[in-house]
Formats: structure tokens, C-alpha cells, sequence
């Protein structure tokens, strides 16, 4: 899609208003200009939005600002701003602090409506699918609401329906989107090095994936499979004939937020294990990751349920990760690399993980990577805070065009937030020994005779698929080159924006011939010396008309020029 393919519709346009006015309200009037959106702003709020200096702002002020945007404009860009805040090689760290206050706390709708889109989706009346259901809903998010509900056999559940017409404004917001990235990383390259259309394509995907329940209740029933046989772990059973695109319905865990839990207290008198929890929630992690190849991607205490003495139970696997062969292959590449020291194994191993970019300095990123792995040599793994350092690795990344890869991001963030509930639970645990564990384990596996016969065998085959289409593609080129159906084909970057500002000069112009020549007519009209009439109308009269037009239009092209911004 191009800036000029956004669908004109009067609700796009109007949305599009609204985004163009509340961006100039919060100080970005000056981006508003640059994507040919000052049409859409009053030239008072414009002006005022253009005064305010960058070099004035500092990182926490403009994320404030955004955040104040994404709130004011709605669901769509309240999870835009949730995924900037996951994103610390792209966005700064200061900016990234207020983005993570952003709360997806929308007003609930009517629980009457919510019932009868339950209804609907299941194909029956709600009163044959649960013993009871509360009309009221216990939480309520953009996306939609949970209720609660008792089962025909009394199992507690838990029941989440979309919020009506979210997919309707969620498709004109992504188009929009993707629109305002474009002309963003082509009318205001300087904001590419925060990759507007990856971040655009990867808030689609996960909406996408938000939005259609079978995704979150396949990714349920894959981790309950897994973990059936682990004592003190449960994971919710999905209840299948009670669940659609629109409606997931769950069994209700019991247990208290991990979160409550503090240093030397009980549950509600009971005894906890505290340090049982930890490993378990540690151990349960590294068999997502290692085993599983898919992993919670959002692992937050308020996701982990305790139900004393020790059992967790792990809930919202909205937002899950998947982790890859190969890109397990190049973790633990990266991994070895950062703990023997050998920077350039470290990046060769981003650089498998097409990390590394057009701009990307190899000898500065070198230098930074080697001040960094010199911090922490040395240090205890006591000591060591997987947290500060995921932070101080992503800034190093931001500053040399690398951009790792979403699920290794997530994978890196939920690390952080379990090795960070583990500490709090149980100081004593440190969460890098059993990553060491499973890291040698999984080198080991990949070294391994049959696993590198495997690979072999691959490989052959590949080549021997080469060989055996090399003659035939090589004949094929041949045939084409001796026939002249070789094309060489030029792109040039941003040759949108010269056509555009070609065609407005242009129009301007001929805009100007028009009016000058009905200023020299009505100027000849009026000094003829005659007197001719025209319905009982003096012809004079008709130059003075003529004036009066070119008056008008003249003042209408000086308010165009004067609104565009350029004026020398």
C-alpha cells in the first residue's frame, strides 16, 4: 500500500481528522505538516502545535505525550503503544518507562448485550450452555470482557465474548495505520530508524491473533496437554463446545495473585512454599521454552495464580511466543558467544537472525558489544540482574540499527519477569543456573552425532535438488536473454513525495495563469470604451465581476500557500 491508496470514505476521513488533530494537540503539528495532513487541522491549532521546539523535549516528556495519544484515541492505539513498550531496541528507554503505564481498562459494554453475543456465537441460548452466568463482568479490556459462569456439572468458569463491532474499528484503524506509517518512513525519513510499517505489521498480527478466541484456546489446551503430567502446575481446561472466534470459555483456577505474596507472609494463614513456587515457576518456564518450543509470552504475577502450599497455576495466554530450531540454534550461539567473550560469534549469530541492518557499523557495534560483556565479566550470577542487562543490551542494539526479532524480544522480556518473580519469591534461586543447564543441554543435543547426520542428509539434498535444476534453470535464462526478455527494472525511493510536490507546483501555477488572465480581461473590459449592454447590464460591469472572482480565488490560493507552511 501506498500513501495515495487510503481509502477515501467519510469514516476513514473523519478519522483521519481526529488522529491529524489530536497529534497537533500534543506538539507533533510539525509531522502533521510533513504527511500533507495540515488540511485536516485548523491553522490556530497547527501553528500552535508547530511551535513547540523538539530540542525543548526530553525522552519521558514525548512519551508521555504518546501516551496521552494513544489513550485519546482509542483501543487500536492503546495496544500500539502496549507493543512500542516491548520493542527496547527500537524505542528509548525513557520513552519505553511511560509507554508501560498505558492500561488496556476500557469501560465495559452492556452485560445484556454480552449475553446475547455469547448466544449467538454458540448457536443456543446461554441458559442451555451454563448453569449461570453473571451478567456483570469482572474485567473489561479493548478487545472484550470476562464473566463468570458455573457449568451443567458445577465447574467454575470463566467466560471471555468480543467486544461487538471491535473488528470493524480495529481493521479502519490498521488501515489508517499502515497509511501513516508509509508516508511517515517516506516524507519524514529521519523517523525510519523507529521502523514505522515492522511496528504497523506486527500490531496487525498480533490483533489479528487478539481477535480470533480459537487462537488463545488452541495455545490453552497445547499447554495443558504439556504440563498434565507436572505436579503443582495447572493450566485452565478449554471448554471446546462453549467456544468460538467470538467466545472462549474456561475453567476458573483458584489461587491467589502471585503478586500478593510478600517476604515472610502466608496466604489467608495458610503456608506457602515460597521457594518451592520459584523453582516450579522457573522449571515450568525453561520446559516452555526448551521443550515446548512455545512459551507465555506476557508472564506477569497478575497471569499466576497461587494456590498454597505450592501450586501455580497460569492463566491469559492471549499473547504467546514460539521459538524455532534455528532460532533456538542462534540463542544458544548468542548465548555462548556473550559468556566466552567472542563478540564477533555474537554477531554473526544477530546477523543469522537478520538483526543487523542496511546501517548496521560493525566495528562500533563490536566495540559497544565488548564494553558491555566487559561490565558484567567476572560477576557472580548472584549478582547478576537479567532485567538491568536485557535493558542495557537493548540499548546498545537501538544505537547500531539492530532490530532482533519479535518472538526473541518476548522471549528476552518474559525471561526478565519470571527471573524477577522467582528473585522475589526465593532470593536464594538463581534463575541463570538452570538456564545454563538447559543452554549445555540443548548445545549438546545439536552437536550430537545423529542430530549433524541429520543435518548432513538435509544438505545433500538440497544440493543434489541444485544440481539437478541447474541445467535446466541456466537453458531457461539463456533462452530468455537470447530473446530479449531480460528487464532491468529501477526503483527509485520517495519519487512519491517529487510527484506530488511536482503536481502541486504545477497546479499552483496554472492556478495563477488562470487568475492573471482574468485580471488583464476584466481590466480590458472595464477600459472599453463602449456602450454595450447585455441584458440591460452595462458590459463594464462584467470586468468588475471578473475582479471580484479573481479576488476570491487569489485569496483562496494565498490560503493554501499560507497553510502549507510555505511561504519561502
Amino acid at each position: 500500500m501506498t500513501p495515495l491508496q487510503f481509502t477515501r470514505s467519510v469514516r476513514s476521513l473523519n478519522r483521519l481528522r481526529q488522529v491529524a488533530m489530536v497529534l497537533t494537540q500534543h506538539g507533533f503539528g510539525h509531522v502533521v505538516a510533513r504527511i500533507n495532513l495540515a488540511r485536516f487541522v485548523p491553522v490556530w491549532m497547527l501553528r500552535r502545535g508547530k511551535r513547540r521546539p523538539e530540542t525543548a523535549e526530553t525522552p519521558t516528556s514525548i512519551g508521555r505525550h504518546i501516551v496521552d495519544i494513544c489513550t485519546e484515541l482509542g483501543p487500536t492505539f492503546i495496544k500500539l503503544g502496549q507493543l512500542l513498550s516491548t520493542r527496547p531496541d527500537v524505542v528509548p528507554a525513557d520513552v519505553l518507562g511511560e509507554l508501560r503505564r498505558l492500561q488496556d481498562d476500557v469501560a465495559p459494554f452492556d452485560g445484556a448485550v454480552a449475553l446475547q453475543s455469547i448466544a449467538k456465537e454458540l448457536g443456543r441460548p446461554v441458559e442451555e450452555c451454563f448453569a449461570f452466568i453473571e451478567s456483570t463482568p469482572i474485567a473489561s479490556g479493548s478487545i472484550g470482557q470476562v464473566h463468570r459462569a458455573v457449568a451443567r456439572d458445577g465447574t467454575q468458569l470463566v467466560v471471555k465474548v468480543r467486544r461487538p463491532g471491535i473488528e470493524d474499528v480495529i481493521k479502519l484503524d490498521m488501515q489508517l495505520l499502515a497509511w501513516l506509517a508509509q508516508s511517515l518512513e517516506s516524507l519524514v525519513p529521519e523517523l525510519n530508524v523507529y521502523r514505522p510499517t515492522l511496528l504497523v505489521a506486527e500490531l496487525e498480527q498480533m490483533l489479528t491473533r487478539e481477535l480470533d478466541y480459537i487462537n488463545e484456546a488452541s495455545a490453552t489446551s497445547r499447554f495443558a496437554r504439556a504440563f498434565a503430567g507436572d505436579e503443582g502446575i495447572r493450566i485452565p481446561r478449554v471448554y471446546w463446545d462453549l467456544t468460538g472466534p467470538r467466545v472462549l470459555t474456561l475453567e476458573a483456577l483458584s489461587g491467589t495473585n502471585a503478586s500478593a505474596l510478600t517476604d515472610g507472609a502466608d496466604v489467608e494463614g495458610i503456608y506457602v512454599d515460597r521457594r518451592l513456587i520459584a523453582r516450579r515457576i522457573a522449571e515450568c518456564f525453561l520446559k516452555q521454552v526448551f521443550e515446548l518450543g512455545v512459551f507465555h509470552a506476557d508472564p506477569h504475577p497478575g497471569n499466576l495464580l497461587i494456590d498454597p502450599p505450592a501450586t501455580v497455576g497460569l492463566i491469559d495466554f492471549g499473547q504467546t511466543g514460539g521459538i524455532t530450531d534455528d532460532v533456538m540454534t542462534q540463542i544458544v550461539v548468542l548465548v555462548y558467544g556473550a559468556v566466552s567473550r567472542e563478540v564477533d560469534v555474537v554477531i554473526d549469530g544477530l546477523a543469522d537472525l537478520g538483526a543487523l541492518g542496511a546501517e548496521t557499523d560493525r566495528r562500533q557495534l563490536h566495540r559497544a558489544l565488548q564494553t558491555l560483556l566487559d561490565k558484567y565479566y567476572g560477576l557472580p550470577l548472584k549478582r547478576l540482574d537479567p532485567g538491568t542487562l536485557m535493558s542495557e543490551f537493548s540499548e546498545v542494539v537501538r544505537h547500531h540499527d539492530v532490530v532482533v526479532p519479535r518472538d526473541v524480544l518476548m522471549l528476552f522480556k518474559a525471561m526478565g519477569l519470571v527471573a524477577g518473580i522467582c528473585a522475589r519469591l526465593d532470593p536464594e534461586l538463581i534463575m541463570l543456573e538452570l538456564l545454563d543447564e538447559r543452554l549445555r543441554k540443548v548445545l549438546r543435543e545439536r552437536l550430537s552425532p545423529p542430530r549433524l547426520a541429520r543435518g548432513a542428509a538435509l544438505w545433500s539434498w538440497h544440493l543434489l535438488s541444485i544440481a539437478r535444476q541447474a541445467p535446466g534453470q541456466l537453458r531457461e535464462g539463456m533462452r530468455r536473454l537470447a530473446a530479449g526478455g531480460w528487464r532491468l527494472r529501477i526503483r527509485h525511493e520517495n519519487i512519491d513525495r517529487l510527484t506530488n510536490e511536482l503536481d502541486r507546483s504545477s497546479n499552483r501555477l496554472a492556478f495563477s495563469v488562470v487568475i492573471a488572465a482574468i485580471i488583464v480581461g476584466s481590466s480590458v473590459v472595464v477600459s472599453a470604451n463602449t456602450s454595450l449592454t447585455v441584458f440591460d447590464i452595462k458590459f463594464q460591469y462584467f470586468g468588475i465581476v471578473g475582479y471580484l472572482i479573481a479576488g476570491v480565488l487569489g485569496l483562496g490560493l494565498s490560503w493554501a500557500i499560507f497553510r502549507s507552511g510555505r511561504l519561502h
